[in-house]
């Protein structure tokens, strides 16, 4: 998979994700957030941190080579399979719990971690590799 977005967004995703993490509870400290509208700043921190983990994939690296679209295609590989993974879990301990009220909406964001903590190994482990002329 090839980066679309500039150097620069890489680290504007760890902002937007940073924003994303501490934007709540400033909200509940400072008594913005209430029952009636809750859902709203839920979904939008869920969106926030979307954003975040999309600017952070698709953003070229320093030293972008074919070895870095690799581990991308890699750490996408591995996002799915652990996402499937988590999701599954989730389904299995409702199933167990007898929950037929909750269902789990955040299977894309939790892909987008995954994928986002995937690269980022990858990418260090390849880092580590190279220094060592493994």
């Amino acid at each position: 998979m090839k980066a679309l977005l500039p150097v620069y967004c890489r680290p504007l995703g760890y902002v937007v994700l940073l924003v994303a993490l501490f934007i709540p509870f400033i909200l509940v400290m400072r008594g913005v957030v209430t029952d009636n509208n809750l859902l709203f700043y839920k979904e939008c921190t869920k969106l926030l941190m979307m954003a975040g983990c999309l600017l952070i994939i698709f953003a070229f690296s320093k030293n972008e080579s074919r070895e870095t679209e690799q581990i991308r295609n890699s750490a996408v590989r591995n996002a799915i399979f652990l996402t499937f993974l988590f999701v599954f879990g989730g389904m299995l301990w409702r199933v167990m719990q007898g929950d037929v009220i909750n269902v789990d909406t955040s299977s894309f964001l939790t892909f987008l971690v995954f994928n986002v903590l995937c690269l980022e190994f990858g990418l260090k482990k390849a880092l580590v590799d190279r220094f060592f002329k493994r």
